[in-house]
């Protein structure tokens, strides 16, 4: 049952490289009739490829960390999320209340699950959580939270729960907290297993995660009081966090020559540049300078961050756990591939671009076109590991993506 987490994954990774040549092509008119879908492909993303990943990959990792055996797959988490995504999907472009609300209620119910089971999954004789752990756990409930903020959009709760600026609490909650969290636990979990060698400063790594759990916070509190005494804090909280623990990993291969030839570090690292990217604009929208547009970006940078960051994120980790699951004999490597490397980056950039430029649609199409064009490699590449597995019914799929 595990497998199906990772076909879920695949599932959504094509329909997110679909729902990108739409974006394209209503762009530059050729479709118009489609229009108006751009949240939904966000949500392919983040609550469809990636989610699924996490829900599958992070009790391995938790039970192989732990010394445990492999965990059995609770049935209930799956359907859980899986019935919640198919609602939420449904009902976000017709705007359903009733679905949004069923569906936002069965994911808020398999994250409560998986918290727990991840916190099952520690040492007996340990009464503290692993570092993964607290970071995976922590991303969880700032999960939970943007499921609630997300929900209520579409159901008036912002007003109950007195949140200025709901949209902004729902994306920092789901990007500063959950994907941010995960990916630095990921990113720990990963390193000294794919480079062969420790962390650069090996005991910053906790006082990384307070620093990011509470810029998270900080980010989240922000908009929804509405007061930058808690954004500006936590930005650079957050901010210098992230740095620190990209600095960690580039410091230890600087003059590895053998490793920078290899797109996937490339894909796991210039990913941040798009992480960063609306920090560095985001005082020039506070300060609310004459002619820049404000309105532009807080429109379309959500995308490139999630297209840029956290697409690309995926791009370089998960064919790298469904081959340590699925073909633990094949080498250990990141994925991604030097087009979509190049296509993801130039995508970011044409995006940006139709921001400033009197006519962005035809830069907009571009955009989604090359970050069509990025995600096609790696689907073939997920693919040609799991059709193997799917194909034969005796293959053993009890290895740990981390042995």
């Amino acid at each position: 049952m595990m497998n199906l987490y990772f076909l879920m994954t695949f599932l959504f990774l094509a329909v997110a490289g679909l729902t990108a040549l739409d974006a394209a092509l209503t762009s530059w008119t050729i479709i118009p009739w489609v229009n108006g879908l751009r949240w939904l492909r966000v949500h392919f993303i983040t609550l469809g490829a990636l989610t699924e990943l996490l829900f599958g990959l992070l009790p391995l990792l938790a039970a192989k960390r732990a010394s445990l055996p492999k965990p059995r797959t609770r049935l209930d988490i799956w359907l859980l999320l899986n019935a919640g995504l198919m609602l939420l999907l449904a009902g976000i472009p017709i705007v359903n209340q009733v679905l949004i609300f069923v569906g936002g209620t069965l994911i808020f119910a398999a994250t409560l699950l998986l918290g727990h089971q991840l916190y099952q999954l520690r040492p007996a004789n340990r009464a503290t959580l692993s570092l993964p752990n607290r970071f995976y756990l922590t991303g969880l409930g700032f999960f939970l939270v943007g499921i609630i903020v997300g929900t209520g959009l579409w159901l008036g709760w912002s007003d109950v729960l007195a949140i200025q600026v709901p949209i902004e609490v729902h994306i920092h909650a789901n990007n500063w907290g959950l994907m941010s969290l995960v990916f630095a636990g990921l990113l720990i979990e990963l390193y000294p297993r794919v480079m062969k060698r420790p962390f650069h400063w090996p005991n910053s790594l906790n006082k990384i995660y307070w620093m990011m759990s509470l810029g998270a916070l900080g980010l989240v509190l922000g908009p929804w009081f509405s007061s930058l005494y808690f954004t500006v804090p936590g930005l650079v909280l957050h901010l210098s966090a992230t740095i620190w623990l990209l600095l960690n990993i580039i410091k230890p291969v600087w003059g590895d020559r053998a490793q920078w030839a290899k797109p996937g570090l490339w894909h796991l690292l210039t990913a941040y540049f798009w992480f960063l990217a609306p920090v560095l604009i985001a005082p020039l929208i506070i300060l609310q300078v004459p002619g820049f547009p404000g309105a532009g970006i807080e429109a379309n940078a959500p995308q490139a961050l999630i297209y840029g960051w956290v697409l690309q994120f995926g791009f370089a980790i998960i064919p790298y756990f469904a081959r340590r699951l699925f073909q633990p004999e094949a080498e250990a490597a990141l994925g991604g591939s030097w087009l979509s490397l190049i296509a993801v980056h130039v995508g970011g950039v044409a995006l940006w671009v139709s921001i400033f430029v009197e006519n962005g649609g035809v830069w907009h199409g571009l955009a989604y076109g090359l970050w069509t064009i990025a995600i096609m490699p790696i689907v073939v590449e997920l693919w040609r590991i799991l059709h193997p597995v799917f194909g034969d019914e005796h293959v053993d799929t009890a290895v740990s993506p981390t042995d």
